[in-house]
């Protein structure tokens, strides 16, 4: 029980994150996060120390598709009082990065902000390194154009 809390504290914020990246909601990164750690509680693996947040990014990865899956059955309406309700992310390039879309997202936020490879980022998004690749430039280009446009970023 001691480890599972430690390893809550130690990894909530990237497994949060990672979560609010895929779904762009915070409800669902919630949701998300509460379902990785309960998951790390039920199945109680056997960690090495240098892959426990791997493992945990793995399963909120998996998660995050599980959620679209769900959600695709059960289509819903957003809510537009519940959008002036979410608080924006305090980082403002983290911000410009939410604005990417979805798959863009998750391989920007886990190659630059986690530090995996793209080797690492395909395995746990289940696409391929070359696409991992062909996402960071497509993304890293989204995102240069968008600060160009808030014209805090110059060539």
């Amino acid at each position: 029980m001691n480890d599972a809390v430690t390893l809550f504290q130690r990894y909530k914020d990237p497994v949060y994150r990672l979560a609010l990246s895929m779904t762009g909601s915070p409800a669902d990164a919630e949701d998300v996060c509460q379902t990785v750690f309960l998951k790390l509680l039920e199945k109680r693996p056997a960690l090495d120390p240098e892959k426990e947040r791997a493992w945990l990014l793995q399963v909120t990865a998996n998660e995050c598709r599980s959620l679209w899956r769900r959600l695709r059955r059960r289509p819903t309406v957003p809510l537009d009082a519940a959008a002036e309700l979410a608080a924006p992310p305090a980082d403002s390039l983290l911000r410009r990065i939410m604005e990417l879309p979805r798959g863009d997202q998750a391989v920007l936020y886990l190659h630059y902000y986690e530090g995996f490879s793209t080797q690492e980022v395909g395995e746990m998004l289940r696409i391929s390194r070359s696409a991992v690749t062909t996402r960071l430039l497509r993304a890293r280009k989204k995102l240069k154009d968008i600060l160009e446009e808030d014209c805090q970023y110059e060539a």
